[in-house]
């Protein structure tokens, strides 16, 4: 079982000053001003049993992008396995090219997160590990650098971190969110 997401618009930031001199017991302090140097994108599936992460770095978001990252899911995944995808409801994910792409791979099971309930989806928590980890506080002096870093996020991740995933909450809080969630979407219409 997969859990797929993308994460777009990652910026490649640089600070326009070095970071403040700290003094003993005093946080790291920055100016607020930065320079932008260009974005990326990254498509990321979480194996849900192992915790490893298949990831593709893109310039865009597109049906085709995404249809890229599934071929490369079959070629890194065994061929005998079932693959079952966890996704949000991205119009990337529903084109015409991927419904003929997947008919024609029948491993591959979609299975779709309810709108506003994309926290369902286990990929979010390891974004977040990236952003705290790899990005939040780094310094990208070029779009290149970056995907650098994100790469090797991942590497260290699948040789170093990577394990089973497990809810922390409990079957029944998970399923009152979910139809909080969809009320709210019902509610809304």
């Amino acid at each position: 079982m997969l859990s797929v997401d993308e994460k777009t618009q990652i910026q490649a930031l640089d600070r326009t000053q070095p970071k403040l001199q700290l003094k003993p017991g005093q946080i790291e302090r920055r100016t607020h001003d930065y320079k932008r140097h260009g974005t990326t994108s990254l498509y990321a599936a979480l194996n849900i049993l192992n915790g490893e992460v298949i990831g593709r770095i893109t310039q865009r978001h597109r049906a085709k992008e995404f249809l890229d990252f599934l071929r490369q899911i079959d070629r890194e995944t065994p061929k005998e396995q079932d693959l079952h995808l966890i996704l949000d409801n991205s119009s990337t994910h529903k084109t015409p090219e991927v419904k003929a792409w997947l008919e024609k791979h029948s491993r591959f099971k979609l299975h779709f997160t309810p709108t506003s309930a994309s926290w369902l989806n286990a990929v979010e928590g390891w974004f977040g590990q990236l952003e705290r980890r790899a990005l939040y506080r780094g310094i990208f002096t070029s779009v290149g650098e970056l995907k650098k870093a994100i790469r090797r996020f991942i590497q260290t991740h699948n040789e170093k971190l990577a394990k089973l995933f497990r809810w922390h909450k409990s079957a029944e809080s998970i399923m009152t969110s979910v139809t909080r969630a969809k009320l709210s979407v019902i509610d809304n219409k």
